[in-house]
Order: C-alpha cells, then structure tokens, then sequence
C-alpha cells in the first residue's frame, strides 16, 4: 500500500466512528420507563393465565407433610409387604457323577439355590476332610438341610 491510500483507507475509517457515534448519542431515545406496579391480585391472575400454579408459604409446607406422609405410609406398606409369611424351600434331585468334584456339586447346589455359596460348601467340604469321597449317585436335598447334613448324604 501506499502512503496516500493508507491515509485514504485511515480518514474512512475515523469518518465511519465518527457516524456511528453521532448516531448513538443524537439518535432517537427510546428509553424504557419502569413498568407499572402490578397488585398482589393482578401478579397471581397473570401467573395463573400462564398456567403457574402460585401457594402461599403455609400452603406450600402442608404440601410438603402431607407428601412426606404418604411416602411414609407407602414405605411401611412396602416392609410389611417384603416380609414373607413363609419361608420358601428349595427342593432339588443332585446327580453325582464319576469325576465329579465337591466344587462341581457346591456350584449345582448354589444355581439350584440349596446353598447361597459354593466356595463356602467346598470349604466345608475340605475342612470335613472329606474331599475324596464323593458318592456317584442321584440324592435329593432341599435348602431346608444344613451344609453338615447335606455333605452326610453326598460324601461317604
């Protein structure tokens, strides 16, 4: 650029600032007033127009206890619901084969929900001392039985 179109581009641009600033002071003031007070009444009828439901600080805390009353009332019929009257027995028929482990059975036993843990029946197993004497056969247990007696009828 030369210094004449340098100065030509820099007056256009001091004569554009100059425009916009005449035009925002010396143009039309469209100043916004304060809005007019609204009452009590008028504030609520619009709200309601709009579909706001309004309440009144008292009215809004017995809401409250009241919701928290019925949840309360919920929460309690849902205990007494979980409480079962009887107590549900599992009943399965155990096939033992030849090459079976105390693993084998303690995992059977816990899918056929006799027992809640295998590892814990094949430690009982182990502490029993009685590993090694897995009867092959077909028994039928039920998660009435205790571990002790379960392990009587399967391992010799």
């Amino acid at each position: 650029m030369t210094s004449k179109s340098m100065r030509s581009f820099a007056g256009g641009l001091i004569v554009a600032a100059g425009l916009c600033g005449a035009v925002y002071f010396f143009g039309p003031s469209e100043a916004t007033g304060t809005p007019e007070k609204l009452s009590e009444d008028e504030m609520k009828e619009s709200l309601a127009s709009e579909g706001y439901v309004i309440h009144s600080e008292k009215e809004w805390e017995d809401q409250i206890a009241e919701a928290k009353s019925i949840k309360d009332k919920a929460e309690a019929e849902k205990e007494n619901a979980k409480e079962p009257t009887e107590k549900v027995i599992y009943r399965t028929v155990l096939k033992v084969s030849k090459g079976s482990t105390s693993i084998d059975v303690g995992k059977t036993l816990q899918k056929a929900k006799v027992i809640k843990n295998a590892n814990e029946f094949s430690d009982a197993v182990e502490e029993k001392g009685k590993a090694n004497g897995l009867r092959p056969g077909t028994y039928v247990v039920d998660s009435a039985m205790t571990t002790e007696k379960i392990i009587s009828i399967i391992f010799k």
